[in-house]
């Protein structure tokens, strides 16, 4: 069986369609992926952690995919949404922060080392 990490780094302050157009496309590939029963992990990494408490919102035009492939959310980088802002944010959602890699001068991250040593295919949005 094929297993996929999706990694989103994204920007929604980018307000951009090409920002909203790569989250759309990350977790339609995950919406693929999961109907085909493959092993997916959807990731937000970087700027990307902003992106959760936006997609949680039922009003956002990307909430219906979301919900859909909400079960395929591994997290979002603790340390990452510490520098970016988006801590407090991530925290009034059901998404977890993760922080299973210590690096100097952040709260931790997400090991995304991992998910190659474990076979999976990385790709990024």
């Amino acid at each position: 069986m094929s297993k996929t990490a999706i990694v989103i780094y994204s920007d929604p302050k980018a307000n951009s369609e090409e920002a909203l157009g790569r989250v759309f496309n990350a977790m339609f590939l995950a919406y693929e992926l999961k109907e085909k029963k493959q092993d997916v992990a959807l990731i937000f990494q970087g700027t990307g952690v902003r992106w959760v408490r936006e997609l949680v919102t039922p009003d956002h035009p990307a909430n219906a995919l979301y919900t859909a492939v909400a079960d395929t959310v591994v997290g979002a980088c603790q340390g990452c949404a510490d520098v970016f802002g988006a801590t407090e944010d991530v925290q009034s959602t059901d998404v977890a922060l993760v922080a299973e890699k210590a690096i100097p001068g952040t709260s931790g991250v997400i090991d995304l080392s991992r998910y190659l040593d474990e076979g999976y295919r990385l790709v990024t949005f």
